[in-house]
Parts: structure tokens; sequence; C-alpha cells
């Protein structure tokens, strides 16, 4: 069983295919990048237009004026490329945690890939090298605070801009070094930029279109595992599917809704321990296992409608200003007679913002039914007879899994907390950029409770296979359910004796980020 997903040969940036899944393999796992040849001839023809602007001397927003509140600042032909230097160098002004290889990957691959549609006006050679480095593995060091999400992300895009040009800091074989070190040790040169290519780099939506494609694939992830902890909770707590029945989700036809119910039909296939009660006098399940497809499934429609925003945006130009053929805009943008340069706000991450502060509410919603149905297998007090106190002989003297669900909790706690932070705006630069989107951050909160999320269905997947060993023997888990405990169990042991916990909080969660349980279904022919 392997949790390595197949990898493309390599990316092939053309501006208009990048998926979630794509940023996720050149992010975590390396694969090559390289620029699709249309692409380099948009580019091309986009720098020509840009040039035939400059040489016009007609005023325009990012190729020969100031920027922000001094965007009637007009800058002088022979001051246009410290212009852009300049603007890079002072836009690197994040604070906060450094920003992990992955997340600064997928910045950096989703960034070459707008640029790649032609509309920026930079000329292929500074997307090469970006393209470069991350075949080569120059990481630049990007803060993780500091953007707004209008006009994009700004201050990260700085901070990986900055060693393009030589400065700043990157790490090259996990060695961190001056940006033109690094750049050389990868047998790189650095660029000097021309008119407008500081903005173009710098100016768009990448730090939160890279998070929110990674948290596109782990959401939907742990979605699916959540629905094999489930159904693995449901026959150990000796509840029924009978709430999956299609019939019930037919009246009520909601895509996901449909999807986690048929999940663990699947999953449960073939049980005899929910065989074993079927005629037990219980009447309804708690809420936690009667209500799991209709939460379930809700999350992963909004799970679904990011995924939409996320591959969209990764295929949109969201710089500005930005360049068009002449005729192609209204006829009152300014330009010359083959170019328009059009200033609007594609930079905004409002698009984003919103349905990833909603998605992001959405995996806490799973994690709290997740919870919920852990504490139904350890707590005495609503537990089934046959299972011993927290999961383990001897309870009181041992304590089995009571303070695992102790984490689960504070980590739910932790995502509830996190608030909204699209719903927010503070104006700046001087009152010129007065509405902003906070789509970075509603991305940095996303990725806090997807990788929560994680670890507490983790917890479940441990509790849910450790409640299976006190089953009677001779009873069976269903063909889905028994393929994800024999999962578990190749990496965690039953528990036997009390024991430190936290590594296998850990392995557990990995379970779920990395695919695992995907895999193991997969090897049962159960996988969607």
């Amino acid at each position: 069983m392997s949790d390595r997903p197949r990898l493309p040969d390599s990316v092939v940036l053309d501006g208009a295919s990048l998926t979630p899944e794509d940023v996720a393999a050149v992010s975590r796992h390396d694969a090559p990048v390289e620029l699709a040849a249309e692409s380099r001839e948009r580019m091309r023809e986009s720098r020509e237009r840009v040039e035939s602007v400059l040489d016009s001397g007609e005023p325009v927003y990012g190729v020969n004026t100031g920027f922000g509140h001094l965007v009637e600042t007009h800058i002088d032909r022979e001051d246009i490329e410290r212009l852009q230097t300049n603007l890079v160098r002072s836009h690197a002004a994040g604070a906060g945690r450094e920003l992990t290889r992955e997340e600064v990957r997928s910045m950096m691959v989703s960034r070459a890939n707008t640029l790649a549609k032609g509309f920026s006006g930079i000329r292929p050679s500074v997307v090469d090298l970006l393209v470069s480095m991350l075949n080569e593995g120059v990481q630049p060091v990007v803060r993780s605070r500091g953007s707004l999400g209008a006009s994009g992300d700004l201050a990260p895009l700085a901070h990986m801009a900055l060693v393009l040009i030589g400065e700043g800091e990157a790490r090259v074989d996990g060695e961190r070094l001056p940006g033109d070190e690094a750049l050389r040790a990868a047998g790189l040169e650095p660029v000097t930029l021309a008119s407008k290519e500081g903005l173009a780099l710098i100016n768009g939506t990448q730090l939160t279109v890279g998070l929110a494609a990674l948290f596109v694939v782990d959401a939907e992830r742990t979605v699916e595992a959540a629905d094999a902890a489930g159904a693995l909770a449901t026959e150990v707590t000796m509840g029924t599917t009978a709430n999956c029945d299609p019939a019930i989700h037919e009246v009520r036809p909601h895509p996901g809704q449909q999807e986690s119910a048929a999940a663990i039909r699947r999953l449960t296939a073939g049980s005899t321990v929910l065989e074993s009660h079927k005629d037990c006098e219980r009447v309804q399940d708690a809420y936690s296992i009667r209500c799991l497809p209709q939460v379930h499934g809700a999350v992963r429609d909004a799970v679904s409608h990011l995924r939409e925003a996320v591959e969209v945006e990764l295929n949109s130009v969201t710089d500005n200003p930005l360049v068009f053929p002449a005729g192609a805009v209204d006829e009152r943008a300014p330009g010359t007679d083959v170019a328009a340069v059009v200033s609007a706000g594609n930079f905004h991450g409002e698009p984003l913002a919103l349905r990833l502060d909603y998605a992001a509410g959405a995996l806490t919603e799973l994690a709290a039914i997740s919870e919920r149905r852990t504490d139904r297998m350890l707590n005495p007090d609503v537990q089934e007879s046959y299972l011993p106190p927290f999961l383990t002989e001897r309870s009181g003297l041992r304590s089995g899994y009571m303070i695992a669900q102790y984490t689960a909790a504070a980590l739910l706690n932790e995502c509830r907390s996190l608030g909204r932070p699209s719903i927010d705006s503070t104006p700046v630069s001087g009152g010129q950029e007065d509405h902003v989107s906070m789509s970075g951050q509603s991305a940095l909160n996303a990725r806090t409770v997807a990788e929560n999320a994680a670890t507490i269905v983790g917890v479940e997947l441990l509790c849910g296979s450790q409640a299976a060993e006190f089953l009677d023997e001779g009873l069976e888990l269903g063909t889905g359910t028994g393929a994800v405990r024999d999962a578990v169990r190749s990496v965690v042991p039953p528990l036997d004796e009390d024991r430190r916990l936290d590594g296998e909080l850990e392995t557990a969660a990995d379970l779920v980020r990395f695919g695992a349980i995907r895999a193991a279904l997969a090897d049962t022919g159960l996988a969607d």
C-alpha cells in the first residue's frame, strides 16, 4: 500500500490547465515544471506591448508612475528599472513565521502559471528563472504575515521576488543563503527587472490560491477518511446504516450527502457486526452517527464549492495593470496603437477569501462531529456495554485513550476560534486601497483547520480500531472498515498498556493527510 500519489512526468504551465493536484505535486513531491511554448510566445507579445507604451511616454500605472497613493507621481525613463527594484525591496515587509517549503513552492508555481497567460507584460526569461528555481530547489525565505489579499499578496510575493534579483534569502538543500548565493549554488543567475516586471511578480493572489489548492487536496482526503472513521465508529458503537439507505437521500438529493451515504454503505458491506444486532430494541442512533451523511455531505459540497474557485483562480490573471492588444478593451484605456493597459481589480482576493472561510468552517464541523463519535466510543456514560471505559482494560489504573480526546477537543477549539478574516477590512495606502479581502489570512487559517481536522479524524480512527479489539470473536467488520482498521494496525498496535501517545496521534493524522486511507480502500476496490 502506497500513500504517494502518481505524479505527472512534468507539470506544464500554459496558464489554462493547472489543477490543485498539480500544485500539490510540485510543492510536495518536486514534480518538474516546464513552460509551454505557446505561453512563451504570448509573454513575448505582451512584453512588446509594454515597450510600446513606455516609448510613447503616456503615463500608465505600474509602467512609469508610482504605486498606490503615489499613482500620480511620474517616473522618468532613466529611473524605470530602479522603480521596479525599489518596489520589490520596499514591499518585502512581511512578518511572522516563515512559510514552509511546500507553501512557498505552491505560491511560486501558481505565480508562474498566471504570468504564463501573457497579460502581465513580463519577459519570458523572468518566468524561466522562476521555473528554474522550482526545478533546482531554490526556496525563497518568505514571511507568512503581511498580505491583505488586495492588491493581492504583495508582501509574501515580494519576498519571493527578491531572490530573482539576487537579494533576500533562500534555502538550497536545506542551507539558508543570501539570494545571490542561493541562485549561484543552483547554477542560476539573477535578473534585472525591466518596466512593470516587479509589479507583475508581486501583484496577485498566489499565496492565497497556492495555499487554497493544498487545502482542497487535504480537505478532500480528510472527508474521505472521516467517512471511513465514521463507518467504523458506526459498527463498533452498534449503530445502524439504515440512515444511509438510498431512498432517504433521494428525497433530499444534495450531492455530497448522497456521496457520503453511498460511501458508508460501501465501507460496511459484508459486516457481520451490523447483522449481529439488527433486531435490537434501539430506535435511533445519536446524531453523530445518524446524521453522518448530512454533515459530511455538507462539508463535501463546501469543499467542492471552494475547488471550483481555486481551479478558476489558478488559471486566471490576477495582477494589475493588465496588458491587452489595442482594441480589445474599452477605448478609454491608456496605451498605443498596438497596446492597451487597463488598471482594474483582479488582484482582489474576495472570490477565494469568502469560500476559504466557508470551507474552513465546514471542515471544522467535520472535526466536531468526529470528536463526538470519539466520545461515544470512550465515554463510560454513553459507550456500549461491551467496551471498557476509555477503551482500556483495568480503567482507573490505566487511562487508555482518555487524553487523546482532550487533544482532539483542544484542536477543535482552536479551529472554532480562528474567525472569518474575509469579513474584515483595514484601509491602507493613504486610503487608495480602502477595501481589502484578507484572503491570505483566510488561507493560513484554512491550513491550520486542515491540519487540526486530520489529527481529530486520526484520533477517531485510533479509537475505532481499538474498540474493534473488543468485538465478540467471530464478528467481522465490513470489507472497507476492515481494511481501514488494518491500515491503522499496520502502523499503530493495539493499546494493551498505557503508553505515550503523541507519536501515534501524529501517525494516525498522517494516514489521513497523505491519503493512506484512500490507498487502503483502493486495494479493496472500494475507493471512489
